[in-house]
């Protein structure tokens, strides 16, 4: 199909929609249990039981419970062998095409950290046992990133080409990001994207040795705030060309309108302390957008509770809006790394649509140093329009992306 030319003569960017969603987390299985949680302002983590703790400084994360997975996966012998995450985003996209059947991807874009992580510890481990590695084709066969993501495809006989992209904590926004910029520029008219991540105890230790993870509540932007807590989810998002998806009657659920990036080579796991880094980010979405900070009517913060991290965010926040509403959803389920940003911005989907403020739970206090308009404890009924999503990473990595409500 011809993509439309402007009056310079130059082609025109496509609208991009969003025309179904899917998402399993801590806060639930699918969007419905998503939505009351984050109404209820629900803390959704809880004491790690998927390994010993007993070590570590902190000892809670985010968790997707394993019953429920089991209940959904079947009892067929090759299901069985599955990883969690390919679980995970089975489900996802499972909500995916039951809310849009049609919708037949030309590419999917995934992004996660530790892919089948796990198992790789499993395998590990078996090899100082002598000759127990019975169950190591299984494991090895799991543990690539991208074998989620087959999985996932092959459960609803989807057979388009996969990208994953593994950048951090903003590879869940880099995906659907990617994914966003393939649909405008005309290339492809409809994109799978989104991100996944399973808690595994190598991350959670690691975390843990560097003192990012707190053993009390996760407390973001709150001058009290102590560390991050791990989750683990995924979450995915079905995005066509706006124009395509009304032609055939889809569903336009939001419209993503802008994505930015940046580099902040300052320090492998702490951000420049200005906030150029995230500002950058955040500037060149709202310059995809042809928007400014005035439009935007809630920031979905990565918001991870550390300290450098929440004073680079928060100035940069301060610098770029004034008096808008924000939140890190993180307070309620955890940071699901590569899957966070994925998550966050179907949690953005659903404040667009049901018209309301997810909450930062867990809030007491403000940062003296910081000029933000919390969401302090509670979901909030307001009008939104357009709202900004954040994710930022180790080694400076940073993602963010705009989304606003559909109007005809």
């Amino acid at each position: 199909m011809a993509q439309p030319s402007s009056a310079n003569g130059k082609k025109a960017s496509a609208r991009v929609a969003v025309v179904a969603a899917g998402m399993v987390s801590p806060l639930g299985f699918g969007l419905a249990e998503t939505l009351d949680s984050l109404r209820e302002s629900r803390d959704c983590v809880s004491p790690v039981t998927r390994f010993s703790v007993a070590q570590c400084r902190c000892k809670t994360a985010g968790q997707v419970p394993d019953d429920r997975l089991r209940a959904s996966r079947g009892e067929a012998r090759r299901s069985r062998r599955l990883h969690r995450a390919s679980h995970m985003l089975i489900q996802a996209l499972k909500e995916v095409l039951a809310r849009e059947p049609h919708f037949t991807p030309e590419l999917t874009v995934i992004g996660t950290t530790s892919g089948g992580m796990s198992y790789g510890e499993r395998y590990y481990r078996s090899l100082g046992r002598a000759g127990d590695l019975r169950h190591s084709p299984t494991w090895i066969a799991n543990y690539p990133a991208q074998k989620p993501v087959i999985d996932a495809q092959d459960a609803f006989g989807i057979s388009s080409p996969c990208q994953v992209i593994a950048n951090a904590c903003a590879s869940g926004t880099n995906a659907i990001g990617h994914a966003f910029e393939c649909v405008r520029s005309g290339r492809y008219h409809r994109v799978l994207a989104g991100g996944y991540d399973a808690l595994s105890e190598m991350v959670f230790v690691g975390f843990d040795s560097l003192q990012a993870s707190t053993p009390e509540k996760c407390r973001p932007f709150d001058r009290n705030r102590t560390g991050m807590v791990l989750g683990e989810g995924a979450a995915l998002l079905a995005l066509e060309n706006l124009d395509l998806a009304q032609q055939r009657g889809a569903p336009v659920l939001a419209e993503i309108i802008g994505y930015g990036i940046s580099t902040d080579n300052f320090h492998i796991t702490q951000p420049d302390p200005s906030g150029i880094g995230p500002r950058q980010a955040m500037e060149r979405a709202l310059q995809s957008a042809n928007a400014s900070g005035k439009d935007v009517d809630y920031i979905n913060a990565h918001g991870t509770a550390t300290m450098f991290n929440d004073s680079a965010e928060g100035k940069a926040i301060s610098v770029l809006f004034n008096g808008v509403p924000v939140s890190s959803t993180k307070s309620m389920m955890g940071h699901s790394l590569g899957a966070a940003g994925a998550v966050e911005a179907v949690i953005c989907l659903l404040a667009l649509q049901h018209q309301f403020l997810p909450p930062n739970i867990n809030f007491t206090a403000l940062d003296e140093d910081l000029d933000l308009n919390i969401v302090a404890n509670e979901a909030r009924r307001a009008l939104v329009h357009t709202v900004l999503s954040n994710s930022f990473g180790f080694g400076g990595t940073n993602a963010s992306i705009l989304m606003r409500k559909f109007e005809a």
